[in-house]
């Protein structure tokens, strides 16, 4: 028997949890700020804000829906926050690369005292 046949037909119809959709949407944030580095910002939101709907939707045995959306936003946050890591490394290495390749030493012609 399914859960929906389990119900009495007084209980009140399944609602879609509002939270799972706020860390849905802050999961596509971090994920499109993720390369500039700004979606440390939503990813982490999204990644708060999901441990504290998960007890939720389990307690709410059904009448809360929104698994798939807690699902997809956190992968998309922790995506963001890679891809924010990413950039941060590689503007690092840039960064190194760019300060050793500076010439060092004279500035002027070499045949001038």
């Amino acid at each position: 028997m399914t859960e929906a046949a389990a119900r009495h037909p007084l209980d009140p119809d399944a609602v879609r949890d509002t939270k799972a959709t706020a860390v849905l949407a802050l999961g596509i944030v971090a994920l499109l700020t993720g390369p500039l580095i700004g979606g440390v910002v939503p990813a982490t939101i999204a990644l708060l804000l999901a441990r504290e709907v998960r007890p939720e939707l389990r307690a709410a045995r059904g009448y809360l829906i929104g698994t798939d959306r807690l699902r997809a936003g956190t992968s998309l946050a922790w995506a963001g926050l890679i891809l924010a890591a990413a950039a941060a490394v590689t503007a690092l290495i840039v960064g190194i690369l760019d300060l050793t390749s500076a010439t060092n030493g004279q500035d002027f012609a070499p045949t001038v005292d």
